[in-house]
């Protein structure tokens, strides 16, 4: 017979132990046992699913890198996708998500605000020319970023020409390039109107983020309503819906027209470094905290649905 867990995370290396204490704290408040596999454990752990050894009823995927198939935490994913492990979230399901290119348009006919976005294919990336209607449309300057992007690699803010689509591609290879308009947030006081908000499980949080610092702190329930913030829960819900993701955020901002618009509009894998660890980039604590209780609670769900 198999050593059955409960549930089993990958070790992201950019989480603290605030966030994997309070999964682990969680699990055995709720009867669940539960794995951490760190980068020592993975390849052993990967060979004995494979022998059918170990079997996870639900696995939380913190790390695994959807561009690199030889990844060995991608690998553990997909293994554990074809034995119809329960994931937090599956790897067809994410990668679907995680396609800024492919998910855009979805956006748009669901009728969320997103930027203004030329997709250009990576055989097109060399002969490319932007048309002065183009041109007029993006507005100078303008934002360059991979389709599968993530950690702002490839990512170009001041964008001015067709030449700074070549130095994206050269600096993160990928099947489409997304040329948008440049947002810009108003601002309330000392902070920009940009939220990174997270979603696990129906749950939503919503965090102020300075897209200029890294700085975020939770958005108080007074300011929610003072600052009509209710579309925020609804794009967040659309996209979930859209997505079928269990547990992501996204990000967005509102104009100086009053407009919330989708950012940044599927990020899994969530980075839950905590500000106790890190001051200047942490998540707030107390979100951080709240998510691994509502994770834990939703690997329960998955567990009970399937029995």
């Amino acid at each position: 017979m198999p050593r059955v867990y409960d549930l089993v995370m990958t070790h992201k290396l950019d989480a603290d132990d605030l966030f994997i204490h309070r999964i682990q704290q969680h699990c055995a408040r709720l009867g669940l046992n539960f794995f951490l596999i760190e980068p020592v454990w993975v390849d052993a752990f990967h060979q004995a699913m494979a022998r059918g050894e170990v079997w996870p009823r639900v696995l939380l995927n913190m790390h695994s890198e959807h561009h690199r198939p030889d990844d060995p935490y991608t690998r553990l994913v997909r293994l554990a996708a074809e034995k119809q492990v329960e994931l937090i979230d599956p790897p067809d399901v994410a990668q679907a998500a995680f396609n800024k290119a492919r998910f855009h348009p979805r956006l748009m006919e669901a009728g969320v605000h997103v930027p203004h976005t030329i997709v250009v294919p990576k055989e097109g990336v060399p002969e490319f020319r932007l048309t002065e209607q183009q041109k007029a449309d993006l507005g100078y300057p303008f934002v360059i970023k991979p389709s599968l992007g993530y950690g702002r690699r490839g990512v170009i803010m001041n964008a001015t020409s067709e030449g700074d689509l070549a130095k994206s591609a050269a600096d993160w290879p990928d099947s489409d390039y997304l040329l948008q308009r440049r947002m810009v947030a108003r601002s309330v006081g000392e902070w920009p109107v940009y939220f990174r908000v997270y979603h696990a499980f129906g749950s939503i949080w919503y965090d102020w983020w300075n897209c200029y610092t890294d700085r975020s702190r939770p958005v108080t329930p007074q300011e929610f309503a003072d600052l009509g913030l209710k579309p925020l829960e609804q794009i967040t819900r659309t996209i979930a819906s859209l997505s079928r993701m269990r547990f992501f955020s996204t990000e967005i901002l509102q104009t100086a027209e009053g407009t919330f618009v989708a950012i940044d509009y599927v990020n899994d894998q969530c980075h839950m470094l905590s500000q106790s660890a890190s001051p200047e980039i942490g998540v707030p604590n107390e979100v951080v905290e709240a998510i691994a209780h509502r994770l834990v609670e939703g690997a329960l769900e998955l567990i009970r649905n399937r029995r």
